[in-house]
């Protein structure tokens, strides 16, 4: 898949948060907690980088657990070179929320005007980390999943 970049001191803190990721076991958790199996991956950790490898079912859990991986605080990157998906499909834009966004705004610059109440297809494609559509933190990156 690739590597993605993430912005290291936002997002979830996992045990106390330090500028280093968490340990490879931790992120497991993560990815447990967020509702997919961990069990199918490998997750090496070397500073603020998260290499992942294995299987994922579906695009969409693929990237799912490189959001769950990236949106973690001390994360920089996330290499998907060595994860394979079973049935592919086309790749979400990935979006970093700005100081000042709404997931209304991020809709209609995606989707176009006038279609910001498609919020509501970003927050199913985020959900978790976003469980309340009002409280977006800057630095997160979001999946904006194609309308079609």
């Amino acid at each position: 898949m690739g590597l993605f970049k993430f912005i290291k001191e936002a997002g979830a803190k996992l045990f106390g948060g330090s500028a280093q990721a968490a340990t490879p076991d931790a992120l497991k958790e993560e990815v447990k907690g967020h509702g997919f199996d961990a069990d199918k991956l490998g997750i090496d950790v070397q500073g603020d980088k998260v290499k992942v490898s294995g299987q994922a079912v579906s695009q969409e859990e693929a990237e799912k657990i490189i959001l769950s991986l990236g949106n973690t605080y001390g994360v920089a990157e996330v290499d998907t070179s060595d994860l394979q998906v079973q049935q592919p499909a086309k790749a979400s834009v990935m979006y970093t929320v700005q100081k000042g966004d709404t997931l209304w705004a991020i809709a209609e610059k995606h989707y176009g005007k006038g279609k910001g109440a498609k919020y509501t297809e970003i927050v199913k494609a985020n959900s978790p980390p976003v469980k309340n559509p009002d409280m977006i933190q800057p630095g997160w990156v979001l999946r904006i999943p194609d309308l079609a």
